[in-house]
């Protein structure tokens, strides 16, 4: 059964909205050394550099994940879906960034497991043992709940980059209309990269947010830290 119109919509605002307890609060992506090491200052920079995250780092990777296992899962697919869910944790740059896709796959997936259970999620966590990705457990929930690929693909992008402007706004090179501001302009990009993203297959995934790669792996070794990556 498909869900469309306001009811998958409604669904969709829980999982992404920053009180859904996947502990994404704690996370930076990164960005905290970024700050550090002034490649990020003000709106402008932020902007840049959420925008690169998108297009050609962990956003599009995920988002490509999120379409194979969400087909996969649709179509009962079990070898793409593990081939999927295995290439997601193969793909982290890091340590830190690898703790940040597993923590937060793991406490997604138990939410919904909590509210929206269904058998599909109970036989992938019968058939996958090793750490979920998020983009795995968000790809896996929303085909079980009959959530459209393109609608879940525009929510996780948003989540992604509204969850790294709340670090900044922490991290305090901008303020909270600045914030807005970045998460307005970055509307087009987030439906662009949904609409490619829907019909990817494994073999789309590239990317080249070095820069972004970097700063996940000298988070390591920051003195003084407010997030956990």
């Amino acid at each position: 059964m498909t869900m469309d119109g306001p009811a998958g919509a409604s669904r969709l605002i829980v999982w992404f909205s920053p009180a859904f307890p996947t502990g994404a609060f704690s996370f930076s992506h990164g960005l905290e050394w970024a700050v550090e090491a002034e490649d990020v200052q003000d709106r402008t920079s932020l902007q840049a550099w959420i925008e690169g995250v998108l297009r050609h780092g962990a956003g599009w990777s995920d988002a490509v994940l999120i379409s194979a296992i969400h087909r996969a899962a649709r179509a009962d697919d079990e070898r793409a879906l593990l081939e999927a869910a295995e290439l997601a944790l193969a793909l982290q740059p890091s340590l830190e960034r690898r703790l940040e896709s597993t923590v937060q796959g793991e406490a997604f997936l138990k939410a919904v497991e909590t509210g929206w259970g269904h058998p599909a999620i109970a036989h992938f966590r019968r058939m996958w043992r090793d750490p979920i990705a998020l983009p795995v457990a968000v790809g896996v929930a929303a085909a079980a709940n009959g959530i459209e690929a393109r609608a879940v693909l525009a929510a996780y992008l948003t989540g992604l980059a509204a969850n790294l402007v709340s670090a900044a706004i922490r991290l305090a090179p901008i303020g909270q209309s600045d914030g807005l501001r970045v998460l307005a302009a970055l509307e087009a990009t987030i439906a662009e990269l949904a609409a490619r993203a829907e019909g990817a297959t494994l073999e789309d995934i590239g990317g080249c947010a070095i820069r972004s790669d970097i700063a996940s792996m000298r988070h390591e070794t920051q003195t003084t830290r407010l997030f956990r990556t």
